[in-house]
C-alpha cells in the first residue's frame, strides 16, 4: 500500500506530462506518481516514465474506463487525482494530502477555477460548460 499515490489520467498530454509529474514529485517526495495512459499516441507514456511515473495503461478508451482501473489497482492511505494537463497547482497537495492523512477531513477537493485556468484554458466551449456547470 502506498501512503500517498498521485493518480494522472493522461490522453495525449505530452505537452504538459512531464512538468505534472515532476511539479509532484518535487511537492510530495514521498509519493508514488501514476500515470496511466490512455491510448495516446503523442508520447505521453514515455515523457511520463522518464519523469519518473509509474506508468501504466489502460486500453479501453475513455476517462471514466482509466478512473475505474486505477482505483482497482492503486491501494493508498491518501489519493491525489490530477489531469495531465497543468492545470491542477501541485503546492497546494501536501496541504490536502495532511488534512486527510491527519484525519481532519475523509475528502478534500480542489478548485482551479479560482485560479488563472478561467483566463488561461483557451478550448472552445470550455469555459461555457464550466459556467454552465457551476450555474
Amino acid at each position: 500500500m502506498d501512503k500517498i499515490a498521485v493518480l494522472i489520467p493522461c490522453y495525449n498530454e505530452s505537452k504538459t506530462v512531464e512538468k505534472v509529474v515532476s511539479d509532484f514529485r518535487r511537492v510530495l517526495p514521498d509519493a508514488t506518481v501514476y500515470v496511466y495512459d490512455n491510448n495516446s499516441t503523442d508520447g505521453t507514456a514515455e515523457l511520463a516514465a522518464g519523469a519518473g511515473a509509474v506508468v501504466r495503461h489502460e486500453y479501453q478508451q475513455g476517462k471514466g474506463n482509466v478512473m475505474r482501473r486505477m482505483f482497482r489497482e492503486i491501494d493508498a492511505e491518501a489519493y491525489i487525482l490530477v489531469d495531465g494537463d497543468d492545470t491542477y497547482p501541485a503546492e497546494a497537495a501536501p496541504e490536502m494530502v495532511a488534512a486527510v492523512t491527519g484525519r481532519q477531513a475523509d475528502m478534500v477537493v480542489g478548485d482551479r477555477l479560482s485560479s488563472t485556468y478561467y483566463t488561461q484554458n483557451k478550448r472552445p466551449f470550455h469555459n461555457f460548460g464550466n459556467d454552465l456547470v457551476r450555474f
